[in-house]
Order: C-alpha cells, then structure tokens, then sequence
C-alpha cells in the first residue's frame, strides 16, 4: 500500500476494493460453473452417459479457465459420451454443451457477475465484450472486476472527501457551491 504513491489510508480504500471485486469475480465465475455442472450432469443423465461424477468435475473446474476451459471440459464429455453410450448420446451432448456454455450461460453469467460484482448485468456484459475486444482473453477476465472496483473506488473516495470537506467548517460544503 506504502508503494502506490498515494495516502496509506486512500491506498487502503483501493485495495480493499480491488480484491473485493476479484473475490466477487470468482464468486460469480463459482455460480456459473455450478449451474454448467448441474445443466450438463442432468443432460448426461437423461442422456445415459457413464462417469457422471467425472464429467460434473470437469465442467464445473473448466468454467475457470475462460472460454477454453468450458469448451475443453465440452469437448471431453462429448467424446465420453461417444464412447460409453454411442453416437446418439454424444449427439445429444453436443446439444446439451452448446446450451450449457452457450445460450444458457449467456442468460445467467451477467446476473450472476452483476449481483457478485455490484454493479448492472448489462455493464458486465458491455464491459466484458469490451475488455476482450482491446486485451483479449485477459480483458476477458479482468474487465468486470476492474470496473466494479473503479466505480467503489470513485465512490468510497467521493463520500471521503465530502466528510473531510464537511468536517472543516471553514471549507465545508457551501464553499463548494
């Protein structure tokens, strides 16, 4: 804290900050891979596929790894499926993964990273687009967090400067009008 060249106690507010968002992030990267795990373990039950449990493993620990991680962890059960229950399973979890990492996840990702994070579903979103567009995949991860901690930061600060203002009565807050 000593080494970002502001006050200790501002440079405290921002890295309180900033790990609370990443500690958001993780947390709603957490539902996320939850809700893929359960989607596609109940997809391969209907579908009969062995190692289930295996299968639930893999999809909940790939949705960590951006992007790759959940197509790794689809392209693994597919060819589980297509090995222990045939080519009309594995057609089937073909289905199933395009659901799960696809349309489904879409739908709950910037409500589960909104509500970990703090701020909108659709700022998550544009943000997330955005961050992946200028920095690839680490604009990808990085980019919800960042602005979730940006906008405490500016807050957390904003509210300490209008308790400092107020509590030197010879600046108070009228000199600021």
């Amino acid at each position: 804290e000593r080494h970002l060249g502001v006050p200790e106690p501002v440079a405290r507010t921002i890295t309180r900050r900033v790990l609370g968002s990443l500690r958001g992030y993780f947390l709603g990267v957490t539902v996320v891979a939850g809700f893929n795990a359960v989607v596609v373990t109940i997809g391969a039950l209907i579908l009969g596929v062995p190692m289930i449990g295996t299968i639930a493993a893999v999809t909940f620990l790939g949705a960590y790894v951006p992007y790759l991680g959940a197509w790794g962890a689809a392209a693994f059960s597919i060819l589980i499926a297509l090995g222990g229950a045939g080519a009309d399973a594995a057609g089937g979890m073909i289905i199933v993964q395009l659901l799960a990492n696809g349309l489904l996840q879409q739908m709950v990702q910037p409500f589960a990273m909104g509500a970990a994070l703090g701020i909108h579903p659709l700022a998550v979103l544009i943000v997330t687009i955005a961050g992946g567009a200028l920095f690839g995949a680490i604009g990808l991860v990085l980019a919800a967090p960042v602005v979730s901690a940006i906008t405490r930061i500016s807050a957390d600060l904003a509210r300490a400067h209008l308790a400092e203002r107020a509590a030197q009565p010879h600046l108070g807050l009228a000199a600021d009008v």
